[in-house]
C-alpha cells in the first residue's frame, strides 16, 4: 500500500511555493500518492500568471543568486514535474468564487473542488502539511 501526503497551500509566495511543491515532488518520486489544495493566496501557486512571477521576499534578494548557483528549478518546471510524477492538485471553489476567478485562469491539469474533495483524499493520509 503506497503512502499518502495531503499537502494545503493557503500562502501564495516564491517561498511558499518553493516548500509546497519540494515536498510534493519528493513525496510523489518515492511512490506517494500526494494531492495539493490550493486555498485563498496559495491559488497564486497555479495560477497562470502570477506562478510564473512570485516575487522574492522583500529583504530576501540574496537567494535569488543561491537558487541559480544551485541549479534550482523555476516554479514553473517544478509544477510540470509534479504534474508528472502524478501530483493532484485541487482548485478551492470557494475561494475561486470569492475572489471571481474561472477555473480557465489557473493552469491546466487542475481539478476544482471544495473541502469536501480535499477531505475525501486527506481521509487516512499518512502524512498532512500545511504551507
Amino acid at each position: 500500500m503506497s503512502k499518502k501526503v495531503a499537502i494545503i497551500a493557503s500562502n501564495g509566495g516564491l517561498f511558499d511555493a518553493y516548500k509546497v511543491y519540494n515536498i510534493a515532488t519528493a513525496a510523489a518520486a518515492t511512490d506517494a500518492e500526494v494531492a495539493i489544495f490550493f486555498t485563498f493566496e496559495g491559488l497564486n501557486l497555479i495560477h497562470k500568471e502570477a506562478y510564473q512571477q512570485l516575487p522574492m521576499p522583500e529583504g530576501k534578494e540574496h537567494f535569488a543568486e543561491g537558487f541559480a548557483k544551485g541549479n534550482v528549478p523555476a516554479i514553473p518546471e517544478l509544477v510540470a514535474m509534479a504534474q508528472d510524477l502524478g501530483v493532484k492538485f485541487i482548485g478551492c471553489q470557494m475561494t475561486m468564487d470569492v475572489m471571481g476567478l474561472e477555473k480557465e485562469a489557473f493552469i491546466d491539469g487542475i481539478e476544482v473542488g471544495g473541502a469536501v474533495t480535499f477531505l475525501e483524499f486527506a481521509n487516512g493520509a499518512d502524512v498532512t502539511l500545511t504551507f
